[in-house]
Protein backbone atom coordinates (compact mmCIF):
# COMPACT_ATOMS: atom_id res chain seq x y z
CA UNK A 1 0.00 0.00 0.00
CA UNK A 2 2.89 2.34 0.83
CA UNK A 3 4.82 1.62 -2.52
CA UNK A 4 1.47 2.07 -4.15
CA UNK A 5 1.32 5.70 -2.72
CA UNK A 6 4.92 6.28 -3.06
CA UNK A 7 4.64 5.28 -7.09
CA UNK A 8 1.27 7.31 -7.59
CA UNK A 9 2.92 10.48 -6.15
CA UNK A 10 5.78 10.19 -7.91
CA UNK A 11 4.41 10.08 -11.20
CA UNK A 12 2.25 13.51 -10.50
CA UNK A 13 4.49 16.39 -11.70
CA UNK A 14 3.54 19.60 -8.87
CA UNK A 15 4.73 22.96 -10.45
CA UNK A 16 4.60 26.12 -8.91
CA UNK A 17 1.00 27.21 -10.01
CA UNK A 18 0.21 24.11 -8.70
CA UNK A 19 1.62 25.27 -5.10
CA UNK A 20 -0.33 28.79 -5.78
CA UNK A 21 -2.92 27.17 -6.30
CA UNK A 22 -3.58 25.10 -3.01
CA UNK A 23 -1.98 27.84 -1.00
CA UNK A 24 -4.96 30.24 -2.10
CA UNK A 25 -7.54 27.44 -1.60
CA UNK A 26 -5.77 26.69 2.17
CA UNK A 27 -6.39 30.82 2.69
CA UNK A 28 -9.78 30.68 1.41
CA UNK A 29 -10.68 27.47 3.66
CA UNK A 30 -8.59 29.47 6.52
CA UNK A 31 -10.92 32.71 6.26
CA UNK A 32 -14.07 30.71 6.10
CA UNK A 33 -12.97 28.91 9.60
CA UNK A 34 -12.38 31.91 10.86
CA UNK A 35 -15.21 33.79 10.16
CA UNK A 36 -17.59 31.28 11.60
CA UNK A 37 -15.54 30.79 14.73
CA UNK A 38 -17.43 31.53 17.89
CA UNK A 39 -20.42 32.46 16.02
CA UNK A 40 -23.95 31.04 15.07
CA UNK A 41 -22.76 29.90 11.72
CA UNK A 42 -20.89 26.84 13.67
CA UNK A 43 -24.58 25.37 13.61
CA UNK A 44 -25.03 26.17 10.31
CA UNK A 45 -22.21 24.34 9.06
CA UNK A 46 -23.32 21.77 10.71
CA UNK A 47 -26.37 21.59 9.25
CA UNK A 48 -24.75 21.73 5.87
CA UNK A 49 -22.71 19.18 6.39
CA UNK A 50 -25.62 16.62 7.65
CA UNK A 51 -27.28 17.82 5.10
CA UNK A 52 -25.07 16.89 2.42
CA UNK A 53 -24.41 13.70 3.54
CA UNK A 54 -27.72 12.90 3.93
CA UNK A 55 -27.93 13.52 0.43
CA UNK A 56 -24.59 10.85 -0.89
CA UNK A 57 -26.37 8.42 1.24
CA UNK A 58 -29.89 8.74 -0.40
CA UNK A 59 -28.16 8.86 -3.66
CA UNK A 60 -26.25 5.26 -2.52
CA UNK A 61 -29.71 4.42 -1.52
CA UNK A 62 -30.68 5.21 -3.52
CA UNK A 63 -33.45 6.98 -1.54
CA UNK A 64 -34.96 8.66 -4.59
CA UNK A 65 -37.48 11.43 -2.51
CA UNK A 66 -34.79 12.09 -0.12
CA UNK A 67 -32.69 12.98 -2.82
CA UNK A 68 -35.28 15.21 -3.84
CA UNK A 69 -35.82 17.28 -0.99
CA UNK A 70 -32.29 17.48 -0.73
CA UNK A 71 -31.13 18.25 -3.94
CA UNK A 72 -33.72 21.52 -3.70
CA UNK A 73 -33.01 22.09 0.17
CA UNK A 74 -29.62 22.71 -0.70
CA UNK A 75 -29.75 25.89 -2.57
CA UNK A 76 -32.46 27.49 0.05
CA UNK A 77 -29.84 26.84 2.64
CA UNK A 78 -27.41 28.67 0.68
CA UNK A 79 -29.56 32.13 0.32
CA UNK A 80 -30.70 31.64 3.77
CA UNK A 81 -27.05 31.91 4.93
CA UNK A 82 -26.08 34.63 2.95
CA UNK A 83 -29.28 36.64 5.08
CA UNK A 84 -28.81 35.36 8.08
CA UNK A 85 -25.25 35.89 8.47
CA UNK A 86 -24.70 39.47 6.51
CA UNK A 87 -22.40 40.81 8.97
CA UNK A 88 -20.08 38.17 9.58
CA UNK A 89 -19.64 37.65 5.84
CA UNK A 90 -18.86 41.48 5.54
CA UNK A 91 -16.73 41.69 9.28
CA UNK A 92 -14.65 38.67 7.06
CA UNK A 93 -13.99 40.70 4.18
CA UNK A 94 -13.15 43.79 6.09
CA UNK A 95 -10.70 41.70 7.98
CA UNK A 96 -9.35 40.47 4.25
CA UNK A 97 -8.97 44.07 3.45
CA UNK A 98 -7.12 44.95 6.30
CA UNK A 99 -4.34 42.32 5.98
CA UNK A 100 -0.74 43.75 5.58
CA UNK A 101 -0.94 43.44 1.70
CA UNK A 102 -4.25 45.60 1.37
CA UNK A 103 -2.68 47.88 4.22
CA UNK A 104 0.00 49.31 2.17
CA UNK A 105 -2.77 50.99 0.00
CA UNK A 106 -4.65 52.37 2.36
CA UNK A 107 -4.19 55.97 4.77
CA UNK A 108 -3.68 56.36 8.10
CA UNK A 109 -7.52 56.97 9.89
CA UNK A 110 -6.83 59.55 12.10
CA UNK A 111 -3.66 61.60 13.48
CA UNK A 112 -2.17 62.15 16.87
CA UNK A 113 -3.81 65.06 17.38
CA UNK A 114 -7.01 63.95 17.28
CA UNK A 115 -5.95 60.51 19.19
CA UNK A 116 -4.76 62.86 22.03
CA UNK A 117 -8.04 64.75 21.30
CA UNK A 118 -10.22 61.99 22.02
CA UNK A 119 -8.18 61.16 25.00
CA UNK A 120 -8.28 64.66 26.93
CA UNK A 121 -12.62 64.45 26.19
CA UNK A 122 -12.26 60.80 27.45
CA UNK A 123 -11.05 61.57 31.11
CA UNK A 124 -12.64 64.28 31.42
CA UNK A 125 -16.17 62.73 30.64
CA UNK A 126 -15.13 59.55 32.85
CA UNK A 127 -13.76 62.12 35.91
CA UNK A 128 -17.49 63.71 35.49
CA UNK A 129 -19.57 60.29 34.81
CA UNK A 130 -21.21 61.91 32.13
CA UNK A 131 -21.99 58.81 29.41
CA UNK A 132 -20.92 58.96 25.87
CA UNK A 133 -20.11 57.26 22.84
CA UNK A 134 -17.49 58.08 20.52
CA UNK A 135 -17.39 55.87 17.09
CA UNK A 136 -14.37 56.33 15.29
CA UNK A 137 -14.63 55.27 11.09
CA UNK A 138 -11.79 52.71 9.74
CA UNK A 139 -12.01 51.23 6.72
CA UNK A 140 -15.77 50.27 6.05
CA UNK A 141 -17.91 53.47 5.38
CA UNK A 142 -19.97 54.82 8.43
CA UNK A 143 -22.36 56.74 6.11
CA UNK A 144 -25.95 55.69 7.08
CA UNK A 145 -25.17 56.12 10.50
CA UNK A 146 -24.03 59.48 10.04
CA UNK A 147 -27.05 60.05 8.28
CA UNK A 148 -29.36 59.14 11.02
CA UNK A 149 -27.53 61.75 13.57
CA UNK A 150 -27.28 65.68 13.17
CA UNK A 151 -24.42 66.64 10.94
CA UNK A 152 -21.67 68.86 12.11
CA UNK A 153 -18.37 67.93 10.03
CA UNK A 154 -16.25 70.18 12.46
CA UNK A 155 -12.61 69.38 14.17
CA UNK A 156 -12.25 67.06 16.77
CA UNK A 157 -11.73 69.09 20.24
CA UNK A 158 -12.30 68.01 23.72
CA UNK A 159 -14.36 70.86 24.60
CA UNK A 160 -16.85 70.84 21.46
CA UNK A 161 -16.94 66.74 22.60
CA UNK A 162 -17.46 67.59 25.92
CA UNK A 163 -20.18 70.18 24.92
CA UNK A 164 -21.84 67.82 22.93
CA UNK A 165 -22.30 65.16 25.83
CA UNK A 166 -23.55 67.36 28.08
CA UNK A 167 -26.68 66.54 29.66
CA UNK A 168 -28.17 70.10 29.05
CA UNK A 169 -26.95 69.28 25.39
CA UNK A 170 -30.05 68.26 22.81
CA UNK A 171 -27.51 66.42 21.09
CA UNK A 172 -26.09 64.06 24.53
CA UNK A 173 -28.18 61.01 23.27
CA UNK A 174 -26.77 59.35 20.52
CA UNK A 175 -23.32 58.86 19.24
CA UNK A 176 -20.54 61.09 17.72
CA UNK A 177 -19.04 59.36 14.54
CA UNK A 178 -15.32 60.63 13.61
CA UNK A 179 -14.46 60.36 10.12
CA UNK A 180 -10.72 61.51 8.77
CA UNK A 181 -9.99 63.64 11.43
CA UNK A 182 -13.56 65.43 11.75
CA UNK A 183 -16.72 65.09 13.94
CA UNK A 184 -19.03 63.96 10.90
CA UNK A 185 -21.95 64.04 13.40
CA UNK A 186 -23.89 63.49 16.79
CA UNK A 187 -26.80 62.56 18.16
CA UNK A 188 -26.40 59.31 15.76
CA UNK A 189 -28.38 55.67 16.05
CA UNK A 190 -26.09 52.40 16.37
CA UNK A 191 -27.34 49.04 16.13
CA UNK A 192 -27.69 47.13 19.20
CA UNK A 193 -26.34 43.93 19.50
CA UNK A 194 -28.23 40.60 20.14
CA UNK A 195 -24.93 38.47 20.71
CA UNK A 196 -27.18 36.66 23.95
CA UNK A 197 -23.54 35.28 25.69
CA UNK A 198 -23.21 39.32 26.00
CA UNK A 199 -23.71 40.03 30.45
CA UNK A 200 -27.23 41.28 31.47
CA UNK A 201 -25.58 43.99 32.80
CA UNK A 202 -24.32 45.71 30.02
CA UNK A 203 -26.61 49.21 29.28
CA UNK A 204 -27.62 50.14 25.78
CA UNK A 205 -24.62 52.56 25.22
CA UNK A 206 -21.64 49.25 25.62
CA UNK A 207 -24.59 46.80 23.49
CA UNK A 208 -24.48 49.71 20.54
CA UNK A 209 -21.04 50.22 21.07
CA UNK A 210 -20.67 46.53 20.43
CA UNK A 211 -23.99 46.34 18.02
CA UNK A 212 -21.86 48.83 15.65
CA UNK A 213 -18.62 46.90 15.91
CA UNK A 214 -20.40 43.56 14.60
CA UNK A 215 -21.56 45.08 12.28
CA UNK A 216 -18.34 47.20 10.75
CA UNK A 217 -14.78 47.31 11.30
CA UNK A 218 -15.26 50.78 13.85
CA UNK A 219 -13.70 51.54 17.06
CA UNK A 220 -16.23 52.74 19.46
CA UNK A 221 -15.27 54.26 22.97
CA UNK A 222 -17.91 54.58 25.62
CA UNK A 223 -17.39 55.91 28.77
CA UNK A 224 -20.01 54.63 31.44
CA UNK A 225 -22.41 57.14 33.05
CA UNK A 226 -22.67 55.19 36.39
CA UNK A 227 -19.00 54.36 37.10
CA UNK A 228 -17.15 56.70 35.24
CA UNK A 229 -15.47 54.09 33.51
CA UNK A 230 -13.84 53.86 29.91
CA UNK A 231 -14.37 50.98 27.69
CA UNK A 232 -13.21 50.33 24.15
CA UNK A 233 -15.16 47.98 21.51
CA UNK A 234 -14.06 46.17 18.52
CA UNK A 235 -15.15 43.69 16.30
CA UNK A 236 -17.82 42.62 18.88
CA UNK A 237 -15.43 42.67 22.20
CA UNK A 238 -15.55 45.13 24.33
CA UNK A 239 -12.51 46.06 26.76
CA UNK A 240 -13.81 47.37 30.10
CA UNK A 241 -12.13 50.10 32.52
CA UNK A 242 -9.55 51.06 30.31
CA UNK A 243 -6.91 53.48 31.61
CA UNK A 244 -6.13 56.84 29.85
CA UNK A 245 -2.58 55.31 28.84
CA UNK A 246 -3.70 52.02 28.09
CA UNK A 247 -6.27 53.54 25.35
CA UNK A 248 -3.60 55.89 23.61
CA UNK A 249 -1.57 52.72 23.39
CA UNK A 250 -4.63 50.61 21.60
CA UNK A 251 -6.13 53.85 19.54
CA UNK A 252 -2.25 54.29 17.93
CA UNK A 253 -1.92 50.61 17.64
CA UNK A 254 -5.50 50.50 15.75
CA UNK A 255 -5.58 53.64 13.85
CA UNK A 256 -2.02 54.79 13.28
CA UNK A 257 -0.98 51.18 12.00
CA UNK A 258 2.42 51.33 13.85
CA UNK A 259 4.83 49.14 12.90
CA UNK A 260 5.20 46.11 15.13
CA UNK A 261 8.75 47.12 16.09
CA UNK A 262 7.49 50.64 17.36
CA UNK A 263 4.83 48.56 19.32
CA UNK A 264 7.30 46.69 20.95
CA UNK A 265 9.32 49.44 21.86
CA UNK A 266 5.92 50.71 23.28
CA UNK A 267 5.25 47.55 25.26
CA UNK A 268 8.79 47.60 26.57
CA UNK A 269 8.45 50.97 27.91
CA UNK A 270 5.66 50.76 29.75
CA UNK A 271 6.76 47.00 31.31
CA UNK A 272 9.57 48.70 32.55
CA UNK A 273 7.74 51.65 34.16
Amino acid sequence: MVDYLISSWSQVAIGWLDIVDIAIVAFLFYQFFKLIKRTRAVQLVAGVAFVIGLYYVAESGPLRTVNWLMRDIFGYIVFAAIVLFQSDIRRSLSDLGSTPFFRYFSRSTITDETIEELIVAASMLATQKVGAIIAIEREISLRSYVESGIPLDATVTYDLLLSVFQTESPLHDGSVIIQENSVAAAACFLPLTVNPRLVRHLGSRHRAAIGLTEETDAVALIISEEKGHISLAMDGQLEVGIQPEQLRFRLEALMLRRKSKMLSQSLRKRSES
